[in-house]
């Protein structure tokens, strides 16, 4: 009874509040053409598409082979519809909201988006399947590519890093952040949808790995948990965010990153088959091959400072 009371008294003025709050800040209003559940509806497309591209592994039930056309060509569609009524919503309201339009192509832009994603997803998952390879090759303690794909969270964290960057090159706002901010929430592995990687990529345990979004990864890379992709500074001297520049390091074919070391920078390129030691921090290039260790960066870092004031 004591419950009902506070809640008729007191319930009444802080929706009022929050009502005040909605209105004059931020909001996304259904009239305005955005109205998604909040993220939920993203989350179901992304599991969804998730279980297309892993039949057995990622979906509900168990699909017998007898069945699996069937049901791909189900969830195919039950995908086409939700998403393009998803993108149509944001492109609407992203349009409106940035540029004051109420008459574009919103609608014509999603369903050409959506026909490239569903038509990309066989290619996807043929990148996957060199990532999984990759992750099987680079972990003794894997059994077999089931194990990885039904347990190794670099898995989803890939997939859905692959699903969002095609949403990402097809300018299609909001969705591609919030895939790829989900997959951080339940990986520790947080790629931003803009990096660029190539098949054949692991990351081994992954816990706090942080990819940004310039970030140009070629073949056969391997990453261990806690490494940084980052860049050396986000912002320019009068504090502002830098934007259309790339800020992050390119990482070349068959590199191999141990954990906790940081790469930073735009400039900085780390060469085909170099060795990255865990812990290091590194800001400049290095050669291909190059095997790095903290140690060593210190004592390069070191000898660098010496000449820079004068005393080397």
């Amino acid at each position: 009874m004591q419950t009902v009371e506070w809640i008729n008294k007191n319930i009444p003025p802080i929706a009022d509040k929050l009502e005040r709050g909605v209105l004059n800040g931020f909001s996304a209003e259904g009239e305005e053409g955005l109205d998604l559940s909040g993220r939920n509806t993203i989350y179901e497309v992304l599991n969804d598409i998730l279980a297309v591209l892993f039949p057995g592994f990622y979906s509900k039930d168990k699909v017998l082979r007898k069945e699996m056309n069937f049901y791909l060509g189900d969830m195919l569609r039950h995908i086409s519809l939700r998403l393009v009524r998803v993108m149509t919503e944001i492109l609407k309201y992203h349009c409106k909201k940035k540029d004051g339009c109420d008459d574009c192509t919103c609608e014509e832009r999603a369903q050409k988006s959506l026909e490239t994603i569903i038509e990309s997803l066989p290619s996807i998952r043929a990148m996957l399947f060199e990532d999984v390879k990759a992750a099987y090759a680079g972990d003794p303690a894997a059994t077999c590519l089931e194990e990885i794909i039904l347990s190794y969270p670099c898995i989803e964290a890939i997939a859905t890093y692959r699903i969002a960057n095609l949403l990402y090159r097809l300018e299609v706002p909001f969705v591609p952040r919030i895939m790829t901010e989900h997959a951080h929430s339940r990986t520790g592995i947080d790629i931003h949808p803009g990096a660029t990687i190539a098949p054949g990529f692991f990351i081994d345990h992954g816990t706090g790995t942080v990819i940004g979004e310039t970030t140009s990864i070629g073949k056969n890379v391997r990453l261990y948990q806690g490494v940084t992709l980052g860049a050396v500074s986000p912002f320019d001297k009068q504090g502002n965010p830098k934007r259309g520049i790339k800020r992050h390091p390119t990482i070349e074919d068959e590199v191999i990153i141990y954990a906790n070391a940081t790469i930073l920078g735009g400039e900085t390129v780390i060469g085909k088959g170099a060795i990255i030691g865990g812990n290091t921090w590194i800001t400049r290039s290095v050669p291909p091959g190059a095997v790095v260790y903290k140690g060593q960066e210190d004592e390069r870092r070191s000898k660098s400072s010496e000449v820079e004031s004068g005393k080397g």
